[in-house]
């Protein structure tokens, strides 16, 4: 009984420090992609990883904020980025690394965002919507710093990806799937879902009103 109780804890902070990790470095690869110094590659990776987070917590009144009592958090952001920083020249596609651990921060932070507000009793609709925020918000915020057109406001399956995630993990739950083996559906859905879209080209139509 026990350790039921205390493996969903342990998996939600994995996940998160896997999110962490990714999105850490997507940032610090979007910042030395745009010649920022080492504080600012540093920055937008604080800002890319846990700012979908924070804002999560506001949203939900969480307090204090997640990252303040855990300084692991700061602590793998810095590291990380440092350590990229250093080996930045190993990396000569760009644009395919930051897709890929987008994707990962994505599943990640969307499986985090949305449980967290399950936790707190949250109705569906608004633990879809913490989901997406946890997801999005950070790599939002990070584009809006790097002077590049966010990539959840283009054409990209994204946000699309984090809700057919949490629909499925709402549909097997009510055939009473085990959480753990439906958080790693969940995880898995939406990395696939993001990983088809890039690899098919797929993108959400736009409505113009025909003249």
């Amino acid at each position: 009984m026990v350790n039921d109780l205390i493996f969903p804890d342990i998996l939600l902070y994995l996940l998160d420090m896997v999110g962490v990790i990714a999105c850490a470095i997507a940032g610090t690869l979007l910042a030395q992609h745009k010649g920022l110094d080492i504080s600012g590659c540093i920055l937008v990776s604080m800002v890319n990883a846990i700012g979908g987070g924070t804002l999560r917590d506001m949203a939900l009144d969480r307090h204090p904020l997640f990252w303040m009592t855990d300084l692991n958090y700061v602590i793998v952001i810095t590291v990380t980025s440092l350590i990229l920083q250093m080996f930045f020249h190993l990396y000569h596609k760009i644009d395919n690394a930051l897709k890929l651990f987008d994707a990962i921060g994505l599943a990640a932070f969307s499986v985090i965002g949305f449980k967290v507000a399950l936790t707190q009793d949250m109705s569906p609709i608004i633990a879809i919507m913490m989901g997406v925020w946890t997801a999005i918000v950070g790599g939002l915020l990070r584009d809006i710093i790097c002077n590049e057109i966010p990539l959840v406001l283009q054409r990209e399956i994204y946000i699309t990806a984090s809700i057919a995630g949490s629909v499925t993990y709402l549909l097997l739950q009510s055939f009473g799937v085990n959480a753990g083996i439906n958080e790693f559906i969940m995880l898995f859905v939406i990395f696939a879902v993001r990983m088809l879209a890039l690899r098919f080209d797929w993108h959400l139509p736009s409505i113009r009103l025909v003249a």
